[in-house]
């Protein structure tokens, strides 16, 4: 009970979500065609949880170790800035401080999901750090917040209304959403 006491305290203070994109954006699959073009599946309600956090003032920024023109499209259909974009990251370290810079935040203040070893020196540095169920056990041994959903399945929507939640905007993202239906 201490340590979800404790990742809502951090999830209070996050005004930023970093995200990777294989394994916690997408199932961590990657599909060739015969021509060799990457083809990559999105879950569309972290995709529509990533737009209630940025009608609320959520910055949302992707960082990558790999890049193509499929993630560039869906990043692009999310409105994800492309300044908090950063592609094929060969130091993850450096390009989270890169990120942080961009934003003007201190680390405490962004909270990074990652799905995998790559993404453990970033996990340290944030200020919530989060991994979908299905992560790496070294990735879920330095997560603040381990999701119930896998990656590519809702575990970005999850940490989503987790943060929304400790912050006390889920319930006027659920009014701002409900209002655009009446």
């Amino acid at each position: 009970m201490e340590a979800e006491q404790e990742a809502k305290r951090r999830a209070g203070q996050v005004r930023a979500l970093i995200l990777d994109v294989d394994g916690v954006l997408t199932d961590g699959r990657l599909y060739y065609t015969r021509r060799g073009e990457t083809v990559k599946a999105f879950f569309s309600r972290d995709g529509f949880a990533i737009k209630m956090a940025q009608s609320l003032g959520l910055k949302v920024g992707i960082l990558s170790g790999r890049g193509g023109a499929v993630l560039r499209r869906r990043l692009a259909d999310l409105s994800i800035e492309p300044a908090l974009v950063v592609e094929e990251s060969h130091d993850k370290a450096r390009d989270f401080a890169l990120l942080c810079q961009r934003l003007g935040m201190a680390p405490t203040e962004v909270a990074y999901m990652g799905d995998d070893v790559p993404d453990v020196v970033v996990l340290r540095q944030a200020g919530l750090a989060m991994a979908p169920a299905d992560a790496a056990p070294e990735a879920q041994s330095v997560a603040h917040l381990i999701t119930r959903a896998t990656g590519g399945k809702g575990a970005v929507r999850e940490a989503i209304v987790f943060i929304l939640q400790a912050r006390g905007l889920w319930e006027t993202a659920l009014r701002q959403w409900h209002a655009l239906a009446d």
